[in-house]
């Protein structure tokens, strides 16, 4: 299935693995590019002398592009920003801010840049300033989230802008595939599915609550806060709602949640740590490698599109 994102990227399938922090490191990355998709390093808050050596392992492990999710709060994004040009990655993908400083630097070095982005507004403003393409994502995704709908986002962006769309949130399967290149996106975006890959260095009690996660165990947390964030139900996050509902002050909600993410994903701590999942975590029922997912969802697909 060709695109202008797989002729964009140079990749072989326009699927692109989502930059989960913690979870999008070298292995996963490596493994999804090797797959024909687009794998990515998500560079989270990590120091940018981590962020290149992830980049140099990955090239140990593929020749295929990748590039790397930069979260712009990051206090280190202006070094990681500057590393990915020096080690010659072919896309950066942005989320958690604006990349606009960022990008001249990054145009001039021949890196095409893919901002996340939840809003019309927003995406107009990334094709005026240069970007490649956007990543339009939607409520459902996992992890930080804007306020709509991907089946209302997706074509409201695509109608927005002449550059290429990449649809997000909500996709796990070929039938969410077929359903976001019918709103017009070129590419997907998926996270969670790849959570659960054989590849993934997720904890196996990670891994093993998604696949039992049914479709009410999503919640979110942080709506008082103004950021907002998808989860799976535990003790944690009834701790958290409880304390929200109370009125609780933002220091109080930051302090349950202060490395809760590291705590699920390293430690395997999945009552107390933050387990982030997209809403499709209820469909998720296996375990396969990056190669296997991709071409189950391709192949699903393209069966659909056809009809």
């Amino acid at each position: 299935m060709k695109t202008r994102i797989t002729e964009l990227l140079g990749i072989e399938y326009p699927i692109i693995q989502g930059g989960m922090a913690w979870v999008a490191e070298h292995h996963l990355a490596a493994a999804v590019s090797e797959a024909g998709g687009f794998g990515l390093i998500g560079a989270a808050s990590a120091p940018a002398e981590i962020v290149r050596e992830e980049i140099r392992q990955a090239k140990e492990l593929t020749d295929k592009p990748f590039g790397v999710n930069i979260m712009l709060l990051n206090p280190n994004s202006e070094e990681v920003a500057k590393v990915v040009v020096e080690e010659g990655v072919k896309a950066v993908t942005t989320g958690a801010g604006n990349p606009e400083k960022f990008m001249p630097m990054w145009k001039e070095a021949g890196i095409k840049v893919i901002p996340v982005v939840a809003s019309v507004a927003m995406a107009k403003r990334m094709e005026r300033y240069g970007a490649d393409a956007v990543v339009a994502e939607g409520m459902e995704a996992g992890g930080h989230i804007g306020s709509q709908t991907t089946m209302t986002l997706i074509p409201q962006i695509v109608d927005a802008v002449n550059i290429p769309v990449i649809a997000a949130g909500g996709i796990g399967d070929g039938r969410g595939f077929a359903a976001v290149t019918m709103l017009g996106a070129e590419a997907a975006q998926i996270g969670t599915r790849f959570v659960v890959a054989d590849e993934s260095i997720v904890h196996e009690n990670y891994k093993n609550r998604i696949i039992k996660a049914k479709d009410i165990d999503s919640v979110v947390t942080g709506q008082s806060t103004g950021h907002p964030i998808r989860v799976l139900r535990n003790q944690m996050t009834k701790e958290y709602l409880k304390l929200e509902q109370s009125g609780a002050s933002f220091e109080e909600l930051e302090k349950l949640t202060l490395g809760a993410l590291r705590k699920a994903v390293m430690d395997g701590d999945i009552m107390n740590g933050s387990v982030m999942a997209g809403q499709v975590a209820g469909l998720i029922s296996k375990r396969q490698s990056c190669k296997e997912i991709i071409e189950e969802i391709m192949m699903e697909a393209e069966k659909l599109l056809k009809l």
